[in-house]
């Protein structure tokens, strides 16, 4: 059964405000779903999709599908815990997290465009309007101008992007006035899942408060749509430096090929491939996890086959706020203090004098 939802319109906020967000609206769209599944998973974990994303959901469980679709396995996952990598412990206010000597991650929003049913803050976005308020905004900034030992900012969310351009304005024109904060960093996934919010109007706001980056999540190469490439190429041709921080994500991209046509489309569109996060163990998210050694498979067949510059680091996110830790598969296969056996991509074993 092929689905496809004609999305005609361009204005960013009428998208949002005509996304599907209950169970009815969307088994109209899907006749297949069970809406009684999909109610059960709703009353723990929202939904919305904008028409936007549903235009690129072409067949059910495709890639698009899987992320945006909720699936009552979301609701059957007892093993792990909302918040494994202790956010909340590591939170000085609510909504900031100080993990780094030097960056702390600073929640400005907790809405998004899309709630992907992979993500890492189930337990926050998008179930009420108060875990961000201004409250939290200001005493975010107060802890930020306090702190002086923290040089770098990133705004995350929810999706930061998703405040209209007055508010988004108003936050970076605070922060940017704190003398030792040196970079401003956006997370946000809205160049891939509502791009018509990147306008001309952000854009020339952003332009204010360089250096930003900006890292996008892009999972798919389906997602690198015409209107996302748009989106990307403004942003880039304004100076602004753009990332990827791909999730692997079993059944949608755990497959060396996909990967490959992911990153090398990134690349074309000048957005550097950042981080490849193997999937967190966030409640809600088990049937998204594969394992490490498929994540290994997939960076060394990277490797050898695809530029250096579309090569992402393969991260894993330790468990109680420990940190990021890259991942490489294991190229050295024997050692003394004068020789080192190495073995390349594609199995070939060479000797190196390490002296």
């Amino acid at each position: 059964m092929e689905t496809h939802y004609n999305c005609t319109s361009t204005d960013w906020r009428e998208l949002l405000n005509q996304s599907v967000i209950d169970a009815e609206s969307l088994t109209q769209l899907f006749p297949i779903i069970d809406s009684s599944s999909i109610r059960f998973v709703l009353e723990r974990y929202p939904m919305r999709i904008n028409p936007y994303v549903l235009s690129l959901i072409h067949n059910p469980c495709d890639p698009i599908w899987r992320q945006a679709i909720p699936d009552i396995r979301e609701c059957k996952d007892s093993n792990h815990t909302p918040d494994p990598l202790s956010e909340e412990f590591q939170s000085p206010v609510q909504g900031l997290i100080h993990r780094y000597p030097h960056r702390v991650l600073f929640q400005i929003s907790d809405q998004c465009a899309m709630y992907c049913r992979h993500c890492m803050r189930k337990r926050i976005t998008g179930k009420s309007l108060s875990y961000v308020t201004d409250l939290t905004i200001s005493q975010g900034i107060d802890y930020i101008q306090k702190t002086t030992s923290v040089n770098e900012v990133v705004l995350s969310g929810g999706d930061p992007l998703i405040l209209d351009d007055h508010r988004i304005e108003a936050i970076l024109s605070e922060i940017s006035r704190i003398t030792h904060i040196e970079i401003i960093r956006i997370h946000t996934r809205i160049p891939c899942v509502l791009p018509q919010r990147i306008t001309l109007d952000l854009i020339s706001i952003l332009q204010r408060f360089q250096p930003i980056y900006i890292n996008i999540q892009f999972n798919h190469p389906d997602e690198i749509t015409p209107e996302a490439s748009f989106a990307c190429k403004l942003l880039a041709d304004s100076g602004i430096a753009l990332g990827s921080q791909t999730v692997l994500l079993k059944g949608i991209n755990d497959s060396p090929d996909i990967m490959k046509q992911l990153m090398m489309k990134l690349l074309k569109n000048r957005i550097k491939p950042y981080y490849l996060h193997h999937t967190d163990p966030v409640q809600g998210t088990h049937h998204f996890r594969t394992t490490i050694e498929k994540g290994l498979e997939i960076m060394k067949y990277l490797r050898g086959n695809i530029s250096g510059m579309a090569i992402p680091n393969y991260m894993i996110d330790l468990p109680g706020g420990k940190g990021k830790v890259p991942l490489l598969p294991n190229y050295i296969v024997n050692k003394n203090k004068h020789m080192w056996i190495i073995e390349n991509y594609s199995g070939e074993l060479s000797e190196y004098d390490i002296m």
